[in-house]
């Protein structure tokens, strides 16, 4: 049985869509996890760790001002790394022509 042979263009367009869907996934990623490392060491609910209260080292470590920042630091680096990556496929999707490629066979 052969499959039938679609337009150069159409696949052209499915992978734009497929990269530009999975590029802004990325980017959500990317910033849900910046959010939540810039948040949550200033939270109650780092406060109230399990694993930190059963090792005394590990409590200090954890309620220390400067692991907090660090932590923070991280956080904004990857809301940044979002930011960029969010703006990059805007970008390159607004550039990418509407028609096929000429590039494609």
């Amino acid at each position: 049985m052969r499959r039938a042979r679609r337009p150069a263009g159409q696949s052209a367009d499915r992978r734009l869509i497929i990269r530009t869907f999975s590029r802004l996934l990325f980017a959500a990623y990317f910033l849900e996890a910046g959010f939540i490392l810039v948040v949550a060491p200033w939270s109650g609910f780092w406060e109230h760790n399990r694993f930190a209260e059963m090792h005394r080292t590990i409590e200090i470590l954890v309620s220390s001002p400067f692991v907090r920042g660090a932590v923070s630091g991280v956080g904004v680096m990857t809301l940044i790394a979002g930011l960029a990556e969010l703006a990059s496929a805007i970008i390159s999707r607004r550039r990418e022509p509407a028609g096929p490629s000429q590039a494609e066979p």
